[in-house]
């Protein structure tokens, strides 16, 4: 049983905590807060032991009802992961403590990859992650981009993508960002970060990418353009989708046009917390004609690399050394089937 810990019990913290609880080789052994809140009490009906970056604030946590387990270090120590979850710039200034313990470590793509010299995504380099003692799971958008550039590659290999992300302004809860009323580029600058990020997973293509912000919290949108190497169809792209464990279709029946449809599908359903854990294709913005291909995809930015977290675990840990293992044990044990197969 892999002893995981979660320093940072947040937007993504707590739902790879819920991934990692749902797995049969894994166990949550404790999460990290450093306030008394909200979230906090969902981790103690999780019954997750609670740990905290500050010993001092013990009894403000104490006093609001929260048992603390003991300190972040305390919590790193008797792990054999951790994943660092904390806010994006943070999670850097914590890698002198994995290090002091000797403690294997992933953070998410709020960071640099050289912080850990290695991006990770399951669809593309599992292999290169067995037995690392630090891995960085790259961005939700980059995963997204990921998946879909690395099945196209292998199928047609690719000459240049051409990707324009269209970026929620903010997280559903948070309460402190915009923008409100307008568009922003984010940044003016081609390319966007994106791309850059692309690279360090598949350092081979040749990737341009564009970002704006937009006034709404749901999920991002990209809208990609591929060159191939071969003559590209239709038929056997969705097929590939299709075939993908984390490539959803949104078929042409289903009526859906929008992340806010998306996302009330997703709740219907009975999915947690309303995630959509594989990219959202639309079946009708798929264009193949000679060597081009475009579609539009959605990605949830709180979700898609929740799974990937879970998958990055076992590599590290050595625990199965096939990645298509690995995505299967995953997805089974969070009930996860790709959504054309619930339309």
């Amino acid at each position: 049983m892999i002893k995981v810990a979660i320093n940072g019990y947040g937007t993504i913290g707590k739902r790879v905590a819920d991934a990692v609880a749902a797995q049969k080789d894994m166990k949550v052994i404790g999460v990290s807060k450093t306030r008394p809140n909200a979230e906090a009490y969902v981790a103690k009906q999780r019954e997750f032991p609670l740990y905290i970056a500050d010993i001092a604030k013990k009894d403000a946590f104490e006093k609001a009802g929260l048992a603390v387990a003991g300190s972040v270090e305390d919590m790193c120590r008797a792990a054999d992961v951790v994943v660092d979850a904390t806010p994006g710039k943070v999670g850097a200034t914590n890698k002198a403590l994995y290090e002091k313990i000797g403690v294997k470590a992933l953070w998410q793509g709020g960071e640099e990859h050289a912080l850990a010299g290695f991006s990770f995504n399951s669809s593309c380099n599992y292999k290169d992650a067995i037995g690392r003692q630090f891995v960085r799971v790259v961005s939700c958008n980059t995963t997204g981009l990921c998946r879909i550039i690395n099945e196209i590659d292998k199928e047609y290999g690719v000459n240049h993508v051409h990707a324009i992300m269209v970026r929620r302004g903010s997280d559903p809860g948070e309460i402190k960002k915009g923008p409100i009323d307008a568009i922003v580029l984010d940044p003016v600058s081609v390319p966007s970060h994106h791309g850059p990020d692309v690279l360090s997973v598949l350092p081979h293509i040749s990737i341009t990418t564009m970002a704006m912000i937009v006034p709404t919290t749901m999920m991002h949108m990209h809208a990609i353009q591929i060159t191939t190497k071969k003559p590209v169809s239709k038929e056997r792209v969705i097929q590939l989708i299709n075939a993908h464990p984390r490539l959803g279709l949104i078929k042409k029946t289903a009526g859906l046009k929008s992340t806010a449809e998306l996302k009330e599908f997703a709740m219907d359903l009975g999915r947690p917390r309303a995630d959509l854990w594989e990219n959202c294709i639309f079946e009708d913005s798929i264009y193949a004609s000679d060597n081009e291909l475009c579609f539009f995809q959605g990605i949830h930015q709180e979700a898609d690399v929740v799974v990937e977290n879970v998958d990055a675990i076992r590599a590290m840990m050595g625990a199965e050394k096939d990645a298509a293992a690995s995505v299967a044990a995953t997805n089974a044990a969070m009930n996860f089937k790709t959504i054309q197969n619930n339309h």
